[in-house]
């Protein structure tokens, strides 16, 4: 069976963009480039939400044209040539993916992927899909990077919950002398 692989950024006070939304602060160096890449490649299909979707549409089909940088330049044809799945209530069809999957049945059209052959299924950023995922256990692991500030403010890494998540350590590192990536898996026998 397919994984889910949840795949974020977060500062150290524990937030995935800025009071404002802002999203400028990753630093993507040689190590944690690669680390990224790594979990791009085991996957075959990439899973947002709409917020994160807008952000990703907006930059990664011209990239190249907006960065120089050397990560841009490898993720940006991957990028475009794997199949992408945007989670919206609000979006009918969103241009550079395959389809949208609306909150009618989700966990099931979700849990319908996970079944399907081929590679793991990556879901990037954001919190509401992946709180909405978790709650119906269907991630498999979280790839969490810490990055060395503090936002004072912004989304939560992890949405307010009634009960308590159970998760398994499974890898941390150090990339770049400065960000900590840490491997979650769900650990069943704790929720």
């Amino acid at each position: 069976m397919r994984k889910i692989i949840h795949w974020v950024h977060t500062s150290i006070d524990g937030h995935i963009d800025g009071p404002n939304g802002e999203f400028d602060w990753p630093v993507m160096g040689e190590e944690l480039s690669a680390y990224s890449e790594t979990l791009s490649n085991r996957s075959d299909t990439f899973l947002y939400g709409r917020g994160v979707w807008e952000g990703m549409a907006a930059f990664w089909p011209e990239a190249e044209s907006m960065s120089d940088h050397p990560h841009v330049l490898k993720f940006a044809p991957l990028w475009r040539s794997t199949p992408k799945i945007v989670f919206s209530r609000t979006l009918e069809k969103a241009d550079w993916a395959e389809r949208v999957i609306g909150e009618h049945d989700f966990a099931e059209q979700v849990a319908e992927l996970k079944r399907q052959d081929g590679k793991d299924l990556l879901l990037t950023g954001g919190s509401g899909l992946a709180a909405a995922l978790t709650e119906h256990g269907l991630i498999d692991e979280y790839h969490i990077a810490v990055h060395p500030l503090v936002l004072g403010g912004g989304r939560p890494l992890f949405v307010p919950r009634a009960d308590r998540l159970g998760l398994r350590l499974v890898e941390s590192r150090v990339c770049d002398g400065q960000v900590v990536v840490m491997r979650y898996d769900r650990d069943a026998a704790a929720q």
